[in-house]
């Protein structure tokens, strides 16, 4: 069965929040989407399970749809291998059957790899604060705040965090 094209194949998930007070199954939620620390951000394909792992954990995190400018930038920017070392063009052509980071970052989007398979690469992105701060880390985003889905504006709060 083939997917449909009009759904995107990639979503950038960012932690805003800390873990005190929180349930030990949300803990655990957060632990499987990789992102164990605020202000970490990773990818995860738009799947029906995954999904239900966000919704889950939606007032901790905020995700939605990453586009390849974004994702190459923060590839450039805060992608890491091993030994705390940034990805590189060289890097790449050395380890990969990709050339350059903005094929790669093609690719991901595509989904014709992903992270995991790319040896020595780390799996999350550490990022700063964002710049400008947030609006609220209570509030849903739909409802003026920065928790939950963000669709497309997702972008922009990665290239203020990057």
């Amino acid at each position: 069965m083939s997917q449909a094209k009009d759904k995107p194949e990639l979503l950038a998930v960012i932690r805003l929040r800390g873990t005190v007070n929180v349930h030990y199954k949300v803990k655990e939620t957060l632990k499987m989407l990789n992102v164990r620390r605020s202000n970490y951000m990773t990818l995860v394909p738009n799947t029906s399970s995954y999904m239900g792992m966000l919704k889950k954990a939606k007032d901790y995190l905020t995700w939605g749809e990453v586009s390849q400018e974004a994702l190459e930038y923060v590839l450039t920017k805060r992608g890491e291998i091993a030994g705390r070392n940034k990805i590189s063009n060289k890097y790449l052509k050395e380890n990969t059957s990709y050339t350059t980071i903005k094929s790669l970052s093609k690719a991901l989007i595509n989904g014709e790899t992903s992270l995991n398979e790319i040896t020595g690469v780390k799996k999350f992105f550490r990022l700063h604060p964002a710049s400008k701060g947030y609006k609220s880390m209570k509030r849903g985003f739909a409802e003026g705040g920065d928790l939950g889905y963000r669709g497309e504006a997702i972008n922009e709060l990665i290239v203020r965090m990057a």
